[in-house]
């Protein structure tokens, strides 16, 4: 073990001058929200391993079990509630804890039993880089949890529930007296949306920057609760994997670094964000399962045809060891995605949120694979299939269905929903923003669209599709023309088996489902409407927002 660096008991430090930007000397850049390196070093408490960045932050780590359990900007304690501390889950037993420095770098590693977790400190930063590496299912270690004392960041966000102390589901779902509802689940924000999470307020902003998440589930439009608030404290998260609503196996091996960042009140450098920063200086650490910058390789596109430019498209990559994604340029559909590790992988080009394109890529360290233009074939955006008329667009979400943006920071009962009955017309102007984006068998199956045919249409059989994002409880449509043709029941397309509609989250497994309609089930009187009822099916579910149900996507019935 390298002796420690003598330094002085933690207490109030003098305020310093920030760097912006990044320096360049012998790589041991100091980051935006940084300052120069003063009484840079560790020592040991007895029970903890004290580690002063030489900045502004002091914090302790725990010998016994690896806790985070001290967290002191300028003085104030920032970490813990409710005698609990930061850390893996909810904590590890007992570990073997050692610590080490090498020049500008301290670095904590953690052992219990094949989990390894780090922190590592720079000199002169307000940072702390994390990574966790979960090698197999022995060990439960799902989240990084950094636990935040009372008071300090108060607030009534979505995600907060100090001013809502009514549980209305599951001891995670809260109403306020005014009717809102809260929880810790309701972040509104899909991973690719964010790159840190956290509260800024009395000159004090605590983030966490999250990882890029390759050896995460779900993709980059998967949702997870991020933070929490209530009046007995605060929570960050940095999920390693979270089971509610997936739609992935668990990958397992190094994930990190995710950065633990404290300024003035700003944002965190964007020199930390996923996709920018840089850790050069981790390649020689010896953390178990590092692979370094010259150890992964880029894939790139020349473009995308074939796209409906009214949409944003991502390029995303898999397979069971590691995810990636990016975006295709708005112009052409250019894309890079680096910093992958070797392997081969499924490319996935989405139209929003649907899959309209999958391939097959490899990527080899220290190279970049270039791919031609892909072309994406018109029968793979349903879009382009003809339509007698549609409610919504097939771009795998619910996004223009009444109530779907509320959705992803609300529950369904919450005062702000719309109600989530009511028939449609088509032809009104408002088909779309009149259909609710989730149907429950409990509480507005049996919806009806009322349309006009042609004479010609209203001759011919025609196709009718429902395209869903997620289902919860095995929930599926089925339908009812003119009270005289039923379709048969589908079979359940594979879906998560938790809760989604009510914790913010629509994202499942996209699915359409078809529906042959014969000649014989249409009116023949052209000033008639014809009627669609959908009916919310299933043998599984409780009541009201918890019976199965489903989340729409886009309805359409097609001109052959």
């Amino acid at each position: 073990m390298t002796p420690p660096t003598p330094m002085p008991a933690p207490g109030p430090v003098g305020r310093r001058a920030f760097v912006l930007g990044a320096a360049a000397a012998a790589g041991t850049a100091a980051l935006a929200g940084t300052a120069s390196a003063a009484a840079f070093g560790w020592r040991d408490d007895g029970s903890n391993y004290v580690i002063d960045t030489g900045a502004n932050l002091v914090f302790k780590v725990r010998k016994s079990n690896g806790d985070l359990s001290s967290l002191v900007y300028r003085g104030v304690e920032c970490q813990g509630y409710g005698g609990m501390n930061s850390h893996i889950e909810s904590g590890l037993g007992s570990s073997t804890v050692t610590i080490t420095q090498s020049g500008p770098t301290i670095l904590v590693s953690v052992t219990y039993g094949t989990l390894r977790h780090y922190y590592a400190a720079r000199s002169g930063e307000n940072n702390i880089y994390v990574w966790t590496n979960k090698a197999d299912t022995s060990v439960s270690a799902t989240r990084f949890i950094l636990r935040v004392k009372a008071g300090l960041f108060l607030n009534d966000e979505p995600d907060s529930y100090t001013y809502a102390p009514t549980a209305i589901e599951a001891s995670d779902v809260f109403a306020k007296s005014d009717g809102q509802t809260r929880s810790k689940h309701y972040s509104k924000l899909r991973v690719m949306d964010y790159d840190y999470v956290g509260w800024s307020a009395g000159g004090v902003g605590l983030w966490i920057v999250r990882s890029n998440h390759e050896k995460a589930s779900g993709g980059p439009f998967y949702r997870s609760l991020l933070r929490h608030q209530s009046a007995d404290g605060g929570g960050l998260y940095e999920i390693l994997y979270y089971g509610q609503n997936q739609t992935e196996a668990q990958r397992f091996g190094l994930q990190g670094p995710y950065v633990i960042a404290l300024t003035d009140g700003g944002a965190p450098s964007s020199a930390l964000f996923p996709g920018t920063l840089t850790t050069s200086w981790a390649d020689s650490l010896g953390l178990s399962g590092y692979v370094g910058a010259s150890g992964r390789g880029r894939v790139a596109g020349v473009g995308i045809s074939g796209r409906n430019t009214a949409y944003a498209y991502t390029v995303g990559l898999a397979n069971s060891a590691a995810q990636y994604w990016g975006s295709a340029r708005a112009s052409d559909g250019w894309f890079s995605i680096s910093g992958v590790l070797p392997g081969t992988y499924t490319l996935t080009v989405f139209k929003d949120e649907l899959a309209v394109h999958t391939g097959s890529v490899t990527v080899t360290a220290g190279a970049a694979t270039t791919l031609n233009t892909i072309a994406i074939p018109s029968s793979n955006d349903p879009s382009n299939a003809s339509a007698i008329w549609r409610i919504g667009d097939w771009n795998g979400t619910p996004r223009g269905f009444k109530n779907a943006d509320l959705m992803t920071y609300a529950h369904p009962s919450d005062v702000r929903a719309a109600a989530w009955t009511g028939n449609v017309v088509i032809g009104s102007g408002s088909e779309t923003t009149a259909f609710p984006c989730y149907l429950w068998k409990d509480v507005n199956s049996g919806i009806v669209v009322y349309f006009r045919l042609t004479a010609a249409q209203a001759a011919a059989a025609h196709t009718l599709r429902i395209g869903v994002t997620t289902a919860y409880a095995n929930g599926r449509p089925q339908v009812v023309v003119n009270d005289t043709w039923t379709s048969a029941i589908p079979s359940p397309p594979t879906q998560p088996n938790t809760r989604s509609l009510t914790n913010g989250s629509y994202r499942g497994n996209n699915h359409t489902f078809t529906y042959s309609v014969p000649a014989s089930a249409w009116l023949t009187d052209t000033g008639a409407y014809n009627t669609l009822r959908i009916n919310v099916v299933s043998g599984s579910g409780t009541t009201s927002y918890l019976s199965a149900g489903t989340s729409i996507d886009a309805i359409d019935l097609l001109s052959s």
